[in-house]
């Protein structure tokens, strides 16, 4: 009866530990500062040019999809596929970029089931 006492002791006090140590979190600036950052390589790895499509969502919720037309060092340009009709993004106002590769999802799961498909049609 003593070992389950002191059993269950020990178990509360190593889960009252864990359970009050501090979490590090990072000031507001060093992560707003981080964010900016790590936007900016991703517009970097889209490079620059009409092959360098992309979405980009802002903080808002509103977004630009098109290209990359120029990336400076505080913003970046998105041209509309469409019209042409250039928007100048900050990086510090970007929530997310899309890659836009090509082909959708849908496509995918249309050309893996033809492949699917196509093997048992035929007569063994």
């Amino acid at each position: 009866m003593l070992k389950t006492h002191l059993s269950w002791l020990v178990s509360t006090l190593l889960l009252l530990g864990l359970a009050s140590q501090p979490v590090g979190a990072a000031p507001q600036g060093d992560n707003q500062a981080a964010t900016v950052e790590m936007i900016k390589s991703e517009v970097a790895k889209l490079g620059v040019g009409e092959k360098a499509k992309a979405t980009i969502t802002r903080r808002d919720g509103t977004k630009a999809k098109g290209y990359v037309a120029r990336a400076g060092e505080d913003d970046f340009v998105v041209r509309d596929r469409k019209t042409d009709a250039p928007t100048t993004i900050r990086y510090a106002e970007v929530a997310k970029v899309d890659r836009n590769r090509g082909h959708s999802t849908a496509k995918h799961v249309a050309i893996g089931v033809s492949v699917g498909v196509g093997p048992s049609s035929r007569p063994c």
